[in-house]
């Protein structure tokens, strides 16, 4: 082991109790000091279990892991160890130590010894590094979870670890807030050679590293540079992984006849798409429109907002408001898209849907006040979901709750049950009474056949014993089995791998077919919203920025920009090649952008 070596792991094995498989498996390898490492992998490749291992967390089996020259197999050592390994995980509620973020971000210094003033300075310069520096004095449990999450990547940084570890720790964050941590992250590698070994789904953040590591089944599987491991799609593919975005568009269009080499960033397929034009004799001037299938929606199973606002901790210190006079329509049959930025508002909108958060006048307790003289009524909100009227006392929430399913940001953290069959069946037998237990049997067989898991196999298991997709699925089975003619998720796919997350949306689209008259959902990927949705609106700050198709509505990438939101792939294709002089429309599918490069390029029937 050279000098440079700051970790070496050899035959490294763990595996978690009553698991018959290893969950990290004969794992060898090293990392240099200053090196920038990504580790890439399915959903239970092992990569967290990885992340445990490398400062103490966990214990292997057998194998060695040494930090810093020190052996963790020695108990003294992995105290030491964690004073130089900061280790950020995907859940931030999991970091979480105070009750005030400043407190929480100087809980990590003051544990290690470092005084004072110096602890006062690391505050300031790790809240100002995630962007968080005016939640200072706030209060952590108040705070959106991307918002949560910038804080634990802060208490981390506080502590100047001379390595760092990401457990998907952006997973959460909205673009700006990716960025942002992303950009913290290279600065520390490069200005002050920090040890970096950030774990991610995002492919676009595994490619700034100086290597890769594929994990598959709790082994290394691939191992190489960014370049190297993301021109073998194919090897990608058998290991449960997807091909980039920009590889998948690249392939779509050498169909089409164009000459396209191995390309990883956007920049750089815009080059090669407008070389190929010239080498056609096709310059500038040269566009085409977005083609979009028109839809019509009808039916009942619609939202109406009006007039919504809503401020949590109202009348106290605490107070802050979430939404400022929202107005929204949602059609019956719409795949409808909810963006914004971290802390905008989207979740505390899409509870007031099933009346988690309720109308103030449906409250029981609310009686009308009287307006004083000369003062107009003031002007109360109402909500309409399908048949319901949110606003009436009257209203039977029971039943809406039955058929406005909601699935929340953490999914998996629904689950309570002693075993999956109880967990799934807990909504039915509360929303249907007088259901008898072969229907119960039989709905919840359904409902977990629906999102790919075998009922005998897994109805006797806890549900907490399960893989972390699994439990995902389990949860949105626990929803579906009432059949709800609406479909609310907030951030279903976050946390997934590319193909977990292709799964997911594969399912909405199924559910949505078959019986689900209405789906929202809120993301913070872009490509997501632009391949999956009819429409989409752009909360910001608490209001309505746009509501619209999203090809219309990414051509506005300046503004969404500007408002800390990212723009799909093809958007920021379509802008490069604009720059000489083709028009090609972004912001919609893969497929509609390639149809219109192709269409250009004079091969769309080749597409």
């Amino acid at each position: 082991m050279s000098e440079d070596t700051v970790i070496h792991c050899e035959n490294l094995k763990f595996s978690y109790t009553g698991s018959e498989e290893y969950a990290v498996n004969g794992v060898n390898f090293s990392v240099k000091r200053g090196e920038f490492l990504s580790v890439i992998g399915h959903n239970g490749s092992g990569k967290s279990t990885l992340a445990r291992l490398l400062n103490g967390l966990l214990e292997p089996e057998s194998g060695t892991v040494t930090v810093l020259g020190k052996d963790l197999s020695e108990g003294k050592n992995a105290v030491e160890v964690r004073k130089h390994v900061g280790v950020v995980f995907q859940n931030p509620d999991n970091q979480m130590v105070a009750s005030v973020v400043e407190d929480d971000v100087a809980f990590g210094p003051e544990n290690i010894g470092v005084e004072r003033e110096e602890i006062g300075r690391r505050i300031d310069w790790a809240l100002k590094a995630v962007g968080m520096e005016k939640y200072r004095k706030a209060t952590p449990s108040r705070l959106s979870g991307g918002q949560k999450q910038r804080i634990a990547v802060a208490g981390v940084l506080a502590v100047k670890p001379e390595i760092l570890v990401l457990d998907e720790s952006t997973a959460m964050l909205d673009p700006r807030g990716r960025r942002e941590v992303v950009d913290v992250v290279k600065r520390l590698n490069k200005e002050e050679g920090m040890t970096i070994i950030l774990i991610t789904h995002f492919m676009d953040e595994a490619l700034i590293a100086d290597r890769t590591i594929v994990m598959n089944k709790g082994e290394i599987a691939l191992c190489g540079t960014p370049e190297e491991i993301f021109e073998n799609g194919e090897m990608l593919e058998t290991l449960n992984l997807s091909l980039p975005r920009i590889s998948v568009l690249a392939n779509r269009l050498r169909a089409c006849g164009m000459e396209i080499g191995n390309v990883l960033r956007t920049e750089e397929l815009a080059e090669q798409i407008v070389a190929n034009m010239h080498k056609r004799g096709i310059y500038e001037g040269q566009s085409t429109d977005l083609k979009v299938k028109n839809r019509n929606f009808v039916g009942e199973w619609g939202i109406n907002i009006e007039n919504l606002s809503y401020t949590y901790s109202a009348k106290s210190p605490f107070a802050a408001k979430a939404l400022k006079n929202i107005n929204l329509e949602i059609a019956e049959g719409e795949f409808f898209g909810i963006i914004g930025h971290t802390g905008s508002g989207k979740s505390t909108l899409v509870q007031h849907f099933n009346a988690l958060i309720k109308l103030p006048q449906a409250e029981k307790k609310y009686r009308k006040k009287k307006p004083k003289k000369g003062e107009p009524e003031p002007v109360m909100p109402a909500i309409y979901v399908g048949k319901y009227n949110l606003a009436d006392k009257k209203c039977d929430f029971r039943s809406l709750r039955a058929d406005v399913g909601m699935v929340f940001q953490y999914p998996e953290y629904q689950l309570f049950a002693e075993s999956v069959f109880a967990d799934v069946s807990f909504g039915l037998k509360n929303f249907r009474k007088g259901i008898s237990e072969e229907e119960i049997k039989q709905a919840v067989k359904a409902s977990l056949e629906v999102v790919g898991l075998d009922f005998d196999e897994v109805k006797d298991k806890s549900p907490f014993d399960l893989s972390g997709g699994q439990k995902r699925r389990v949860a949105i089975a626990g929803v579906i089995v009432t059949k709800p003619s609406i479909l609310i998720l907030d951030e279903p796919a976050a946390g997934l791998d590319p193909k977990g997350k292709t799964e997911i949306m594969e399912l909405l689209h199924k559910l949505h077919r078959e019986w689900c008259k209405t789906v929202v959902i809120v993301s913070h990927d872009m490509d997501e919203i632009a391949e999956n949705c009819t429409k989409a609106a752009v909360i910001s700050d608490g209001t309505v920025f746009a509501c619209d198709v999203p090809s219309a509505l990414f051509a506005r990438s300046d503004e969404l920009t500007g408002l800390g939101l990212d723009v799909p792939m093809t958007s920021k294709i379509s802008a490069e090649l604009r720059k000489n002089g083709f028009e090609i429309a972004g912001g919609g599918t893969l497929e509609q952008f390639a149809d219109g490069v192709s269409e250009v390029f004079g091969g769309a029937e080749n597409v």
